[in-house]
């Protein structure tokens, strides 16, 4: 099936796009750790920033995030480094202040790949949406849930491999590498590798950026944290700035090889 294309302001998401790197915190934790990512990933070539101001977190005690506060921040990242922005939203009620804040790309994390209201209202809503696949969800329920907000009239859709559960425990999850080909047969959306989640660990995100790329990803997405030992959310599979430098060089050498050049 041939790939869409979705564009969100200048970035193009598709096959005929080139490869999209979105990268930074897992969660916002303050002004100068977000601003100093963001200068960090866009000197790499990143063209979207990445960062949770609401964090769903399985341990109800972990950091949630700073609300209102953290979509504040990001705005004044957006402002000075030009990236669009990426961000989780978890309820309907907050779409009004994503879209009042400049939010150029809502996701939806694993856990809200079923909340199929909170689809229905993005797809009313049309703004762009990375959704991220169930890590217990097949690639027919994965891409059914696409099909939610395309049922409501939105087609600005980016799915996003992110690695599922199963009985190894070496890594947080398993990358399933054939979903990436298999989605592109099946769905018409452009498809993004999350390789940090997958992961768990630092150390293999860029092997497995690597594998999601050669399969045929359209977008990575990265975590990156200035200092991941120190971060409030999932610093053991963050990026510190020289290793994502190193990864968007490796990428891109192999992106070119390809004939997908880094957007």
């Amino acid at each position: 099936m041939e790939t869409r294309e979705v564009q969100v302001g200048g970035v193009r998401f598709g096959a005929a796009a080139g490869v999209v790197l979105c990268a930074g915190p897992c969660a916002v934790e303050s002004a100068e750790q977000l601003l100093a990512t963001a200068r960090a990933v866009k000197q790499a070539g990143a063209r979207v920033l990445r960062g949770g101001a609401f964090k769903p977190r399985t341990n109800p005690r972990a950091f949630q995030g700073l609300g209102a506060a953290g979509l504040e921040i990001l705005a004044a990242a957006k402002a000075e480094t030009g990236l669009l922005l990426l961000t989780e939203i978890t309820s309907v009620s907050q779409i009004d202040a994503f879209q009042r804040m400049g939010v150029d790309i809502f996701q939806v994390g694993s856990r809200n790949m079923h909340n199929y209201e909170l689809l229905k209202e993005l797809g009313a809503a049309d703004v762009p949406v990375l959704l991220k696949r169930g890590y217990m969800a097949t690639v027919d329920e994965f891409a059914m849930a696409a099909d939610y907000l395309a049922q409501a009239g939105n087609e600005r859709v980016v799915l996003c491999e992110r690695g599922i559960r199963t009985f190894e425990t070496r890594t947080r999850f398993t990358l399933d590498v054939a979903a990436v080909p298999t989605l592109k047969s099946i769905a018409p959306w452009p498809v993004a590798v999350d390789p940090s989640h997958a992961a768990g660990r630092a150390e293999y995100v860029l092997p497995l950026a690597r594998a999601g790329l050669a399969a045929g990803a359209d977008a990575l997405v990265v975590e990156v944290h200035p200092n991941p030992q120190h971060a409030l959310s999932d610093g053991r599979q963050s990026l510190d700035f020289p290793a994502f430098d190193a990864l968007a060089a490796e990428i891109k050498k192999l992106a070119t090889a390809l004939g997908r050049p880094v957007a």
